[in-house]
């Protein structure tokens, strides 16, 4: 059984001339990545291994979010792969994942994230907002046989702020 987390940046900052990938996190975005931390903490959410885009506002969401699973940081990447819009790049990545590693969670971008959640998840998802995470189980063995798998949560920053 695998089992991937695939989360979404938080909100970024447009007040800032840089390029796209040195935008930093807004300070909604740094408390939405607060927010779905302490919640996925709260469920008691255990990853192997983390992989992050290259992005300001991808490592930023990342580092909040593993500080509050209390993630040892030895098991964490950056990967130029996952910069990717389109949902190909980070495909391929996840199909090249070690076997050893039965779960893993990926930051990431939209739509490549919306795309993949519903490509490989039971349940549509018309977007996956700023800070959002999708848990999706597979029922293989080995990372390269993911194909339809079960959308097991969403755990979106609005439905935290409802309770």
């Amino acid at each position: 059984m695998k089992n991937l987390f695939l989360m979404r940046h938080g909100k970024s900052s447009w007040e800032y001339n840089v390029a796209d990938r040195n935008r930093p996190l807004n300070e909604r975005g740094i408390g939405d990545a607060i927010l779905v931390g302490n919640h996925l903490h709260s469920l008691g959410i255990s990853v192997e291994k983390v992989y992050s885009s290259m992005a300001n506002r991808a490592l930023h969401t990342s580092i909040i979010v593993m500080e509050k699973l209390l993630f040892d940081l030895n098991n964490f990447q950056v990967n130029k792969d996952l910069y990717d819009f389109s949902g190909d790049q980070v495909e391929y990545f996840v199909k090249r994942l070690d076997n050893s590693l039965q779960s893993v969670m990926v930051f990431g971008h939209n739509h490549a994230l919306t795309e993949l959640a519903n490509r490989w998840g039971d349940t549509y998802i018309d977007n996956v907002p700023t800070a959002g995470c999708v848990h999706l189980q597979f029922d293989v063995i080995s990372w390269s046989a993911v194909q339809k798998g079960t959308t097991k949560r969403t755990i979106f920053p609005k439905q935290l702020k409802i309770k």
